[in-house]
């Protein structure tokens, strides 16, 4: 049981930092129906990471973060000034297209590297079983600031995210509104890719976030959902990973779709049942 708790406290303290930001993010995601956006803006991250790798930068160095941070942030103002009033094209299109080409451009970066592969694979499920204490302050610190950020403007946030619509016709700079969101979404995922990688952060965002939907109808149930089903998740994937002996970003991943399947399944039972 020593043992255990040595290798793996840290991941699982730094998977209850990720849930409880990436758990009140995911609702907005599932209000405003772009829910590839995360996988989008994390993919740009680690693009800015591929980049700053290839320019001699280490992934984790503070020049590789900053290079990656600047990237979300171009990222999360192109996402801001394609939502318009009446949207000709879906903005999921414009995020999809995000995705593409920061992936691409990923690989192309990455096939000129001599450990490209490696590279290319921390950046997907990243090194949550070797992250340091030092690292769980600074996400736990700066998640926290962005967390009251959100409370202070939670009103305009959620009426946006809810009734778009209302807030362009109320006269809402709904632009400048979306780019403080994308752009304090923007410096979560690249904390987050560079600790647990694209798929477990696209994995926290989405999937306790789709649970608390499918399970309560208010906001304040719906986050007290997701936190519960992160933090359970996160639970069985850390401990699966240790007595199985198996990657821990990975097997989180997997433990998410699992629990998602699980409460689908009981869903549609009970539906099935009452019919």
């Amino acid at each position: 049981m020593s043992e255990f708790l040595q290798l793996m406290l840290k991941p699982f303290i730094a998977c209850l930092i990720l849930t409880g930001i990436h758990a009140y993010l995911g609702l907005h995601v599932i209000e405003r129906g772009v829910i590839f956006v995360d996988l989008a803006l994390a993919q740009v991250a680690a693009f800015g990471a591929t980049l700053g790798f290839a320019l001699g930068f280490s992934l984790h160095s503070r020049e590789g973060y900053w290079l990656s941070l600047g990237f979300t942030l171009i990222g999360a103002a192109i996402l801001a000034m394609t939502r318009l009033r009446k949207q000709r094209v879906p903005q999921e299109a414009f995020i999809g297209i995000v995705y593409a080409v920061a992936a691409a451009a990923s690989i192309l970066v990455l096939s000129r590297a001599p450990e490209g592969g490696e590279e290319l694979k921390e950046l997907l499920v990243g090194h949550l079983l070797f992250i340091g204490w030092p690292e769980i302050l600074k996400i736990g610190i700066l998640y926290s600031i962005i967390g009251m950020v959100h409370w202070r403007f939670r009103k305009p946030f959620l009426f946006i995210s809810q009734e778009p619509e209302q807030a362009f016709a109320r006269g809402m700079k709904v632009r400048w509104w979306d780019f403080l969101f994308y752009g304090t979404f923007g410096f979560v995922v690249t904390s987050s890719v560079e600790v647990a990688g694209v798929l477990l952060v696209f994995s926290f965002l989405i999937v306790p976030a789709v649970c608390a939907v499918l399970l309560a109808q208010t906001v304040g149930r719906r986050l007290v959902i997701g936190w519960a089903v992160g933090a359970l998740t996160s639970i069985l994937g850390v401990t699966s990973s240790y007595f199985m002996d198996l990657p821990t970003g990975a097997t989180v991943v997997c433990a998410f779709g699992i629990v998602l399947l699980a409460l689908t399944g009981t869903q549609f039972a009970s539906k099935s049942g009452s019919q």
